[in-house]
């Protein structure tokens, strides 16, 4: 495949300019650092005697750095081995054992469920496509 006008060979269209390069800092974060240089320990010190004498948007500035988040984490339960359709049931019951066990949050259940859910698409479509070629040899197609 030719590229055409415009794209590359991927058919990506091309741009004259690059961009920002990976790493490089825009102006506005370069001059918040300036202003900041020197400053940090006395801020952050600041801040931590706001929190303590109960300033709430401190304490959960603080409470943010100390203990971000929680993003997702690694699920450890007893799932029992999946390989066809008919092994969709005792896996999803499994599923919804560990949550009501509390072993895994309900959102955890959900987002293995909707994977397990996606395993059944993708066994049905194979099953769908080897039927397919069947017919297909027994029309001499």
């Amino acid at each position: 495949m030719t590229a055409s006008k415009g794209r590359d060979r991927k058919g990506q269209f091309r741009s004259g300019n690059p961009g920002r390069p990976k790493g490089a800092r825009g102006k506005a974060t370069l001059a918040c650092e300036a202003l900041l240089d020197g400053q940090v320990e006395q801020l952050t010190r600041k801040a931590i005697e706001m929190a303590l004498a109960g300033d709430q948007v401190a304490l959960r500035l603080c409470m943010d750095r100390i203990a971000p988040p929680r993003r997702d984490r690694p699920v450890s339960f007893k799932l029992p081995k999946v390989e066809n359709a008919s092994d969709h049931p005792p896996a999803l019951f499994a599923i919804m054992g560990a949550v009501a066990r509390g072993d895994i949050t309900p959102s955890e259940g959900q987002a293995m469920a909707a994977m397990l859910a996606e395993h059944r698409k993708a066994i049905e479509t194979a099953d769908i496509e080897i039927r397919l070629a069947a017919l297909e040899g027994q029309n001499g197609k």
